[in-house]
């Protein structure tokens, strides 16, 4: 996929050079030395399994990578993994994952062949007793994860990328990207196909005080997509 820009800058880019100063590099290697010769997401996928890139690996089940057709029209890449998603493998499988299902069915595009992933393939988390608290990662994790990111969207070349909540569109467009202000606006690239759209996490949407308004706002998004289904 080719370098997507937004106000001229490019959104690929990650994180300014005052924030990159900022993080001890010793402690985030980053995924890049994991990366196999051959890029399918097969081979990405099962090189991802290895990656040390962060210190995230350590106490994670396992590397969630991403999942769906290797030419899907849309990419939905969210946070994280979360606590089912770490013990199953795969992302979006939770309460948040059939969220989004019955959204994207409501928007219309339940059979537009998807690809699901995450910023991070990691689970971040806290123990609470028994349970596992999510935390959301911090941007040295986050930039260490990117590389398997930035793969998986130039092997598929989607139509549109969808980043789900902050943390995805940091990945996408960069630190200085706020939900806030562009929250369902479909952004052009600057060269070559596809586009991208930014909205909220759906776990944003089972915490919010009026469910129903946050859920309609939520699918108001998606309807902004532009997939053809044919």
């Amino acid at each position: 996929m080719r370098p997507l820009y937004l106000v001229g800058t490019p959104l690929k880019r990650l994180v300014t050079a005052r924030a990159v100063n900022a993080i001890d590099m010793t402690s985030q290697p980053g995924a890049e030395r994991f990366m196999p010769d051959r890029t399918s997401l097969s081979a990405l996928r099962e090189a991802a399994a290895d990656c040390e890139g962060c210190e995230l690996f350590q106490a994670a089940t396992q590397t969630v990578f991403g999942t769906g057709p290797a030419r899907a029209r849309l990419v939905f890449v969210g946070e994280q993994p979360g606590d089912q998603e770490d013990r199953a493998g795969e992302p979006f499988v939770g309460p948040a994952g059939r969220l989004l299902d019955h959204a994207l069915a409501d928007a219309g595009l339940g059979d537009v062949p998807r690809y699901v992933t995450n910023a991070v393939k990691h689970f971040r988390f806290t123990e609470r007793g028994k349970r596992r608290i999510h935390r959301a990662p911090n941007l040295g994790q986050l930039r260490a994860c990117l590389p398997w990111l930035t793969a998986e969207l130039k092997a598929i070349r989607p139509e549109l990328v969808v980043c789900l909540g902050a943390t995805a569109a940091h990945a996408v467009f960069g630190p200085d990207f706020r939900l806030t202000q562009h929250r369902g606006e479909l952004l052009e690239p600057a060269d070559g196909p596809g586009q991208a759209l930014a909205t909220v996490h759906p776990s944003s949407v089972l915490r919010a005080e009026d469910r129903d308004e946050a859920y309609a706002q939520f699918v108001a998004d998606l309807k902004r997509i532009p997939v053809h289904k044919e």
